[in-house]
């Protein structure tokens, strides 16, 4: 078997790693997706109940009373929070994505010359 060169063996090791990093981002990715979701499935049976309603806020394991227009406000906030954080990660992911291929470019073309005789290091 032949030996893999230092240069190569580290960016093999920076290419694994960058793709965990991706799978790490897409996965908050879908978390924040899915809260998403959840903000805006409240926001409109919020938006279905009377401005005299009575409704109540979720805080850790408690449900405190409070008014429709606070919650609202509140969800609007954590929906543009989440949309910002969500655009964020996409063009995050899609640069790694980028990155990644780019790498993987190089490492083909180091790992090829590599069985033709090609000079090592060593």
């Amino acid at each position: 078997m032949e030996h893999i060169p230092q240069e190569v063996q580290h960016m093999l090791a920076q290419f694994q790693q960058i793709q965990q990093q991706v799978q790490a981002m897409g996965s908050q990715r879908v978390q924040m997706e899915v809260q998403l979701r959840e903000v805006e499935r409240s926001m409109e049976e919020l938006g279905k109940l009377s401005e005299d309603a009575e409704v109540y806020k979720s805080v850790g394991g408690l449900l405190l009373r409070s008014d429709k227009a606070t919650l609202e406000k509140d969800l609007a906030e954590r929906k543009e929070v989440l949309d910002l954080r969500i655009k964020t990660l996409q063009k995050q992911e899609e640069k790694m994505q980028k990155r990644l291929k780019e790498m993987q470019e190089k490492l083909q073309a180091q790992l090829r010359p590599a069985g033709q005789g090609a000079a090592r290091a060593g």
